[in-house]
């Protein structure tokens, strides 16, 4: 451990030396006499120094504190060196030219060309992911090894192809700063090369009957919100795409009562901008009704808990099956190939059928014809059908939501709510 007396007696010599104190900390002494503390860490399996100040301008004392600072940041999983940059470009910002600035005036620049929905995630990736970290800093300070530290804490929670899409986003931010004249350069764009790929091709999923039977009874025991596992049941019930799941609303329902129940999902929320119609088996008018507990008063059927008046996160399945311990193994959308590779194998005749109910697209021209029509009944069969096989041994929804219900406080505030209580 060093002593005062020892630094401010230290000389220099013809080349630069140090004294080291403790837990990575020294003072640079330079052959003209200038005494210069510095910090040993390592980040991210790489050795970085953190220079704290001069003395006697920063004493002993004060660089121990500085050093102590520093490694609280880097429990954090935070570099140091990246964050005491940014507090000094806080330090100098113009509050207007700051990169979370800047997005919000590209953004409601842009918002007339976007659906409501994608202007609303656009901005939520930024808030969630990029503001809290470099959002107050000066657009003209990001270099980009910061981008990519950012983007990378992204990719750490393993949503590669979420930090692709943040990556674009940000482009187009510095790109409106360069035009606004207050950026000179795109870092997002430079670190494009250096994030993970996206790897292409089928997702995860588990095709076989019985196989998929077990997953569900291990997902649906998990101690997850009510709506989030009625979402779930539907889901694979009628073999949609998980956002059309995700942002259902009351209003595309109809008949539930009756003989013929359907979901018509608008075009807009369609991934080929074509009105679907889902005729509803009786398990996923069950499903419907049950929701109405917790988020009949509020637009969607699968209604946040903390923000009632918003869906439901779009990770929030995709977290339950990894919960349950399907990561890598069965995402949300792999209902659509258990759906298909079943069903095709069991009725190999109504293959047309079967892709008219997945909504999909072909490119044969007669093909096409055929699938535009509507099948409505027998697309009802093969949905009871196919409802009827992946309910098989499941626990009804009045037990499902009954048993979650208790565990989920927040939820018998969400019913009171829809009550209009």
């Amino acid at each position: 451990m060093l002593t005062d007396s020892q630094v401010r007696t230290a000389k220099g010599k013809e080349k630069a030396y140090k004294i080291t104190d403790g837990g990575g900390l020294y003072v640079q002494i330079t052959p003209p006499g200038g005494k210069h503390w510095r910090w040993r860490y390592e980040f991210n399996k790489k050795e970085k120094t953190l220079t704290l100040g001069s003395y006697p301008e920063v004493s002993l004392a004060d660089a121990r504190v500085e050093r102590d600072a520093a490694r609280k940041v880097l429990r954090a999983g935070r570099d140091p060196s990246i964050e005491k940059r940014i507090i000094r470009a806080a330090i100098r910002t113009n509050p207007g030219e700051t990169f979370e600035a800047t997005a919000r005036a590209w953004h409601e620049q842009r918002i007339d060309l976007w659906t409501e929905r994608h202007a609303r995630d656009v901005l939520r990736s930024l808030e969630r992911d990029i503001f809290p970290s470099i959002g107050h800093m000066p657009i003209v300070d990001i270099t980009p090894p910061i981008v990519l530290e950012t983007l990378r804490a992204i990719e750490r929670r393993g949503a590669i192809e979420t930090a692709h899409r943040v990556r674009q986003r940000m482009s187009d931010v510095f790109v409106h700063a360069i035009a606004c004249g207050h950026g000179s350069t795109d870092p997002a764009q430079i670190v494009a090369p250096a994030l993970r790929p996206m790897i292409r091709g089928r997702q995860p999923a588990i095709v076989d009957l019985p196989e998929a039977l077990m997953m569900i009874r291990k997902v649906e025991a998990e101690n997850a919100h009510p709506t989030t596992l009625l979402a779930l049941r539907l889901l694979y019930l009628t073999a949609v795409r998980p956002s059309e799941v995700r942002f259902a609303q009351w209003n595309e329902f109809s008949d539930l009562e009756g003989d013929a129940p359907v979901w018509v999902i608008p075009a807009e929320r369609m991934k080929m901008k074509r009105e679907h119609i889902v005729p509803l088996s009786r398990q996923a008018v069950d499903v419907v009704k049950a929701t109405r507990a917790f988020s009949g008063r509020w637009p969607h059927l699968f209604a946040s808990a903390r923000r009632p008046r918003d869906s439901i996160s779009e990770n929030a399945l995709g977290y339950l099956l990894n919960r349950a311990g399907y990561h890598h193994r069965h995402v949300p959308h792999g209902f659509r190939a258990l759906f298909s590779s079943v069903m095709n194998e069991h009725y190999p005749a109504d293959r047309h059928v079967i892709d008219a109910m997945l909504a999909h697209t072909n490119k044969n021209r007669t093909e096409a014809a055929y699938n535009r029509a509507q099948h409505l009944e027998r697309r009802r069969a093969l949905g009871q059908i196919w409802a009827d096989m992946i309910s098989e041994d499941q626990v009804d929804v009045g037990t499902l939501v009954s048993q979650k219900r208790r565990a989920s406080p927040i939820h018998v505030t969400m019913e009171r709510q829809a009550a209009g209580g």
